[in-house]
């Protein structure tokens, strides 16, 4: 399947660009042109379409059946930076281990590198059965069509069930490539992973149509099932000491195998915001009203030593800066309190935060979709209730 426009009906309105999730559109010569690589199939540019100059095509091909009963196992790809593995590869065990144990199979945590030989040991903590370490010197950094050539063989040859990769850019990237090469389904950026005990379908559940409903997608006629996963939406696993066999595959490379060459790696300072790793937010939606409500709201976050954060529309709207942006499109967070001041609850939002510890809501609306999602829930105008709030704190704090 393909999304295609129209060129007569185009105006260049740019309506499709807007509703695109995933930067998948861009106007060229005043006429929209969709980005394939980027491309999710989600259909919101259609919908959106005033001209209704965007279809969708459905190209006929002949599917090879897969005969499903040899594929057995759960993988996790592990993503790693400067000998690092990230956080994200590590959180995916944690649901991996639960997917595999109802499914009675393996996990397996497969490393592409060059310097962890030192540290499988304590990776191996992680709870899975076993782990594929593919090593050569040039896999230390990312190619992403090397990537794609190694884990498509090892595929072709175990025949896992599920594979698990994190919604980074580099999961991002290389995770359709492999999927193409399959002909294997995937689902990017879910939010949850089940298991239909009389299929073993790996139930897939994602926002659509720019967050506003909730998606279950299953594979049921290919193997292996690939999904891609946020940071945060998964807790990290506990670590537990168990007999974990490692295989060591050495892959022999040169950059002329790759057609990409890496020339420079310029490491990018890290900015104050770290929404992912803050154990207290104050977040803001519309109902604070504009750039200047949002002062009271810095105010509760500062004598709370918390973050700032915010809903999409105030991003848009430029009461706050990209980067603390929490929601589909934004960050995933899982703070120990989460204060959610004048936002409604839209699932595009809500997918971003559900899985704080305490959320507390402050709305004007007594049936704003937050409630529902609350632990504790107060109903009135912000802008009288954080002040009464921030000097009740203030009190505490001078009486400790």
């Amino acid at each position: 399947m393909s999304i295609v426009i129209d060129e007569e009906l185009c105006t260049g309105c740019a309506s499709c660009m807007d509703s695109c999730m995933y930067d998948a559109i861009e106007l060229e010569n005043n006429k929209a042109k969709v980005l394939e690589d980027n491309c999710t199939l989600c259909r919101a540019c259609i919908e959106t379409c005033p001209e209704e100059a965007i279809s969708l095509v459905r190209e006929d091909v002949k599917v090879q059946k897969v005969d499903i009963s040899q594929f057995k196992g759960v993988w996790v790809i592990a993503e790693h930076y400067q000998k690092k593995i990230q956080n994200v590869s590590l959180q995916l065990l944690s649901k991996g281990r639960l997917l595999a144990d109802l499914l009675q199979v393996y996990l397996s945590f497969v490393i592409l590198g060059s310097d962890f030989d030192d540290k499988l040991e304590q990776l191996s903590l992680y709870g899975m059965d076993e782990i594929i370490y593919i090593k050569s010197p040039i896999l230390k950094d990312y190619y992403s069509d090397l990537y794609t050539k190694v884990i498509s063989e090892l595929v072709l040859e175990n025949k896992p069930e599920i594979i698990l990769i994190g919604a980074t850019p580099t999961g991002r990237d290389f995770a359709p490539r492999v999927a193409k090469r399959l002909n294997a389904g995937l689902t990017a950026d879910c939010t949850g992973l089940e298991i239909n005990h009389a299929t073993r379908d790996l139930l897939q559940t994602r926002p659509t149509y720019g967050g506003s409903i909730m998606a279950t997608i299953r594979t049921p006629s290919s193997r292996p099932q690939m999904a891609t996963v946020r940071a945060g939406i998964f807790n990290m696993p506990e670590k537990v000491k168990k007999k974990v066999y490692i295989r060591k595959i050495e892959y022999e490379f040169e950059e002329k195998d790759s057609v990409s060459k890496i020339v420079k790696v310029i490491s990018k300072t890290k900015t104050s915001v770290n929404l992912e790793d803050a154990k207290i937010i104050v977040a803001g939606g519309r109902g604070v009203g504009s750039r200047e409500g949002f002062r009271v709201i810095e105010e509760l976050a500062k004598v709370l030593d918390a973050e700032l954060g915010g809903s999409r529309i105030t991003v848009e709207l430029n009461w706050l800066d990209p980067d603390r942006q929490i929601g589909q499109t934004g960050k995933t967070v899982t703070p120990k309190l989460y204060i959610a001041c004048g936002i409604s609850g839209a699932i595009q939002h809500i997918v971003g935060m559900q899985n704080s510890e305490i959320i507390v809501a402050i709305n004007k609306d007594p049936n704003a979709s937050i409630f529902n999602w609350a632990h504790y829930g107060i109903v009135g105008d912000l802008h009288e209730i954080i002040p009464v709030l921030i000097e009740e704190i203030k009190k505490i704090k001078v009486n400790e």
